[in-house]
């Protein structure tokens, strides 16, 4: 199936192959991650930078921002990956924002016994209802500690339309 696109041009939309597989070229899925590794601020909610595109289908990420497109469910998942964390920090959250809720993760550093903790990962995944205009973005808060904590550029945030 082919439809004309904003620029007159025709733009596979659905595809069929021999083997019965359909591709939806166009549907909306996206996957960005970190580029640099970078230092997080302590007591304020920041918003994970996520500067490389490995893939987004439908244009709909942009200044590490998802735009839902459509109104639908959506996946989305992301994974925070984090180093040189320090156990005197009273918590380290995630957040995945909506324009209808915010999803959260957290980590207590000091369940962790003393010293500093090399690596840790913060991940979720969830079937978010969107209305199309709504966006998602990824943010974090450090509570209290040492400023030491790098979010490495093993993180990512993706997501796709399900229905």
């Amino acid at each position: 199936s082919v439809h004309t696109g904003a620029s007159g041009t025709l733009t596979t939309a659905l595809a069929i192959d021999n083997a019965g597989i359909v591709t939806k070229p166009l549907q909306p899925a996206f996957l960005a991650h970190a580029s640099t590794q970078f230092n997080i601020p302590v007591n304020t909610t920041y918003t994970v930078l996520l500067q490389t595109e490995n893939f987004d289908n439908n244009n709909d990420f942009s200044s590490n921002t998802f735009t839902a497109p459509v109104t639908g469910k959506y996946q989305l998942n992301y994974h925070i990956y984090l180093v040189q964390m320090p156990t005197n920090a009273s918590y380290f959250e995630t957040y995945l924002e909506t324009s209808n809720r915010t999803y959260a993760g957290a980590v207590t550093p000091s369940s962790y016994g003393g010293g500093g903790i090399n690596y840790i990962s913060i991940s979720t995944s969830v079937l978010a209802d969107m209305d199309a205009g709504d966006t998602a973005i990824v943010r974090m808060a450090q509570g209290g500690g040492t400023a030491s904590t790098d979010i490495n550029t093993n993180t990512y945030f993706s997501g796709f339309l399900v229905c």
